[in-house]
């Protein structure tokens, strides 16, 4: 990016409120990130829900965003006053509940809860749709079973990104692809099922509620459509210096599904990708719709609005963060240091060392519950059989390869039950930072080669700054899928490994006592230690 784009306001900024950090990018006209801030935040465990306290989000973007003002400050010599475009994601699903006045009626609910049992299946079932136990639609249900008093209340239901978007614009208003993780779409219509919304009213008229569901539900906008402009109170929340000027225009705010689709440029139909984060998923773009209804397959779209089978798994690298940052400690005790990011290099690279199956050692890294495996509670387990070859190398396969192997679960639906066909899935996200490792073991898992760009680390906030570009240069009704691949992703390498044979043979060999030991995982996670 060059002073003169700056100057101008040409720059486009992308915000993404992950499960573990809150991050900020700026590109310029070259869609490469040009400055970047982030924000570590934890979810909290209160009452037996997991959430976020709004406060909380405020303390974060503001932190991200002002450090992405100090970089471009110190980088430029020029404040950042003028933007010519800017987009909100975040981790998606959820309950966010809000009355006529805009006041919070219940804690935020995010996607890691599994407490909505119940209603999931209960809107299946009725809708003969799949409803996973994180959508918002679930947990609205779910409160309405539990005879909550807010219900009555709801003015305004929404995700995370939908809140965020609403203080900086005024506007409720949600992407397509995050809109598509509150309540099914209808592709073909662009909107709410309305079917299955008529439904649900039926259900509110029973349960003697006055509103109705499209009362309270964001209205949907596809990629590159006007979503409104950055206030000047929400330019204020977002840069309390006031060096920031009101009026930059917005696009659809979207999910971290959505962003990390056009950060891998997945977005065409057969394309597919793999986010690797705190959670894991896998999104495909569907070329014909599956045969029948898969509990463990989402049906949700594009931030353009094609339909994508996603698997969508709640654990993925949290348990093996704990377990690197506890090799950290043991490093510090010893009077050694080593960076964060040696560490994890040093750790994960071990990992290609270990035998094929992890030498016998397996490991379940369920912080909440999986319903993928139909286990609904939370607790690591690491099981050593005494003729296993426990060793640092094992040990970490087993790690990664439990970071990974609930999604093989869901997509081997996919590929194996429903005949998907897949040239290669994209990786980004934090599995991939050190290169090769997370790459290499998950194509042998998966029998798919995986590739990896340059950009991987950036991840969401980089693939939401392109949806706000997008939005800010769509000429000639030009389509998401020509923007990135005619524009964005016309250079820049991408590293693809194909599936080593020892790799999926031993993964195979771990992934069947990963299953037979499922029933164990089960009974550890209904303990009340």
């Amino acid at each position: 990016m060059n002073l003169e784009a700056l100057e101008k306001g040409r720059c486009t900024l992308g915000l993404e409120l992950g499960s573990t950090r809150i991050k900020a990018v700026l590109i310029g006209p070259d869609y490469m990130p040009a400055a970047s801030g982030a924000y570590d935040w934890e979810n909290r465990l209160e009452d037996g829900i997991w959430t976020y306290r709004l406060e909380d989000v405020w303390a974060g973007i503001q932190a991200a965003y002002g450090q992405l003002r100090a970089e471009v400050q110190e980088r430029y010599g020029r404040p950042l006053s003028r933007l010519g475009g800017m987009g909100v994601s975040a981790m998606m699903h959820g309950y966010l509940p809000f009355d006529q006045k805009g006041a919070q009626l219940a804690p935020f609910r995010t996607w890691r809860n599994t407490i909505t049992a119940a209603a999931a299946e209960g809107l299946t079932g009725r809708f003969g749709f799949n409803i996973p136990q994180r959508w918002s639609i679930a947990h609205l249900y779910q409160a309405m079973l539990n005879g909550e008093e807010h219900v009555k209340d709801i003015a305004f239901l929404t995700t995370l990104a939908g809140y965020v978007h609403w203080r900086l614009t005024g506007e409720k208003v949600l992407g397509v692809g995050d809109a598509s993780g509150m309540f099914p779409i209808d592709s073909a219509a662009g909107d709410y099922d309305q079917g299955m919304t008529e439904q649900f009213d039926s259900l509110l008229s029973e349960a003697g509620v006055s509103w109705r569901l499209r009362d309270i539900l964001p209205r949907v906008q596809a990629a590159g459509e006007p979503a409104g402009a950055l206030t000047r109170e929400g330019a204020r929340l977002l840069d309390p210096t006031g060096q920031l000027q009101a009026g930059a225009p917005f696009c659809p705010p979207e999910g971290d599904a959505g962003t990390g689709m056009t950060a891998t440029n997945s977005v065409a139909v057969s394309t597919g990708n793999v986010s690797a984060g705190t959670s894991v998923f896998a999104m495909v773009v569907l070329e014909k719709a599956l045969s029948r209804v898969y509990p463990e397959i989402d049906l949700v779209t594009t931030p353009a609005g094609k339909p994508v089978a996603m698997v969508h798994c709640n654990t993925c690298t949290s348990d093996l963060d704990a377990w690197v940052g506890l090799f950290g400690q043991v490093i510090r005790a010893s009077g050694g240091a080593l960076s964060k990011g040696a560490l994890y290099d040093l750790l994960y690279r071990k990992a290609l060392e270990g035998s094929g199956d992890c030498g016998g050692l397996l490991s379940y890294n369920f912080y909440s519950g999986e319903p993928v495996t139909g286990i609904d509670g939370g607790a690591p387990l690491f099981l050593r059989p005494p003729q296993a070859e426990l060793s640092l190398e094992n040990f970490m396969r087993a790690q990664i390869y439990a970071a990974v192997a609930a999604l093989k679960l869901g997509m081997d639906i996919l590929v194996e039950r429903e005949q998907v066909k897949l040239t290669k899935l994209l990786g980004h996200g934090g599995l991939f930072k050190t290169k090769e490792v997370g790459q290499r073991l998950l194509a042998g898992a998966l029998g798919v080669p995986v590739a990896v760009r340059e950009t991987a680390g950036e991840g969401g906030p980089w693939g939401m700054a392109l949806l706000a570009a997008y939005r800010a240069e769509r000429a000639g009704g030009e389509s998401l899928e020509d923007f990135l691949e005619k524009r964005v992703f016309v250079q820049g390498a991408e590293r693809v490994i194909q599936p080593d044979p020892a790799d999926a043979a031993g993964f195979a060999a771990y992934i069947r006592r990963y299953q037979a030991g499922l029933e164990l995982e089960r009974t550890v996670s209904r303990l009340r230690l």
